[in-house]
């Protein structure tokens, strides 16, 4: 798997991190997955740390090609059960101190796909009304409106992923309320699972995965094809803002 985000050992503050570089036009910021360890915490309680500026809720793992869509958010809640609910509150918390909050799709563990652009076109409906802002007698989240979706996408077929993101930004503006798009591709380019998607332009964020790929990875020390790739990345791949993703500790 390529982040560790479903390792269960590791505390809240000691996650894969993201950060931004300095030296654009944009402020810096750090965003972080949380879901996928019961000792990390609370939502309010990572976004009180004041360190954070986007959080991906991690993650929807099966969707596409006809499947029921599930959330696994390991053992902070089931939403089979409706208990995840009770993290409304903690979301708009978190967006009232300035925080995006987004919903990761995908993950390194689970069962997805995009068998076509109908596919895509539904699963963007499914997200659409379950956790931004439209309307669904099922809300795993409860009525708070996510920032927007994130791709992580480490499975299944390559396929059609470009076509969900256009389905996705087509709702910003509805409501008054912009849908934010973040993406998490290996360090490779391009992409396997998201090159096509990230060449549309359409990502906001892209917290690029510069570990578990030697040819452009940080390692022992060696910073030379890190920077090599990140001159790559910071120059040919169109986004609102590019990440630089580093393991945050040894056990990651």
């Amino acid at each position: 798997m390529a982040k560790s985000k479903n390792s269960h050992a590791l505390p809240l503050l000691l996650p894969t991190l993201f950060f931004t570089l300095l030296g654009t036009s944009h402020a810096g910021g750090i965003a972080i997955y949380w879901g996928q360890n019961r000792n990390e915490g609370t939502l309010s309680e990572a976004c009180a740390t004041g360190k954070y500026s986007h959080i991906n809720i991690a993650f929807l793992n099966k969707f596409g090609n006809g499947k029921t869509p599930e959330m696994n958010l390991a053992g902070h809640c089931n939403p089979t059960t409706n208990s995840c609910t009770k993290f409304s509150s903690e979301i708009k918390d978190c967006q009232s101190k300035g925080i995006k909050v987004l919903l990761s799709i995908g993950g390194g563990i689970g069962s997805y796909t995009l068998a076509s652009v109908e596919d895509a076109r539904n699963v963007s409906t499914f997200l659409w009304n379950t956790f931004l802002g439209g309307k669904s007698s099922s809300r795993p989240l409860g009525d708070a409106v996510l920032d927007g979706i994130d791709f992580d996408i480490e499975l299944g077929s390559t396929q059609n992923y470009e076509h969900l993101a256009r389905f996705l930004k087509a709702y910003s503006g509805v409501g008054n309320k912009r849908v934010y798009l973040g993406a998490a591709p290996q360090c490779p380019i391009p992409d396997r699972f998201l090159g096509t998607a990230l060449n549309t332009g359409l990502f906001d964020f892209v917290w690029v995965q510069f570990y578990n790929n030697p040819p452009c990875q940080y390692a022992n020390g060696n910073i030379n094809k890190l920077v090599s790739s990140w001159k790559r990345w910071t120059s040919t791949v169109p986004a609102g803002k590019i990440f630089l993703g580093l393991l945050a500790a040894r056990a990651a």
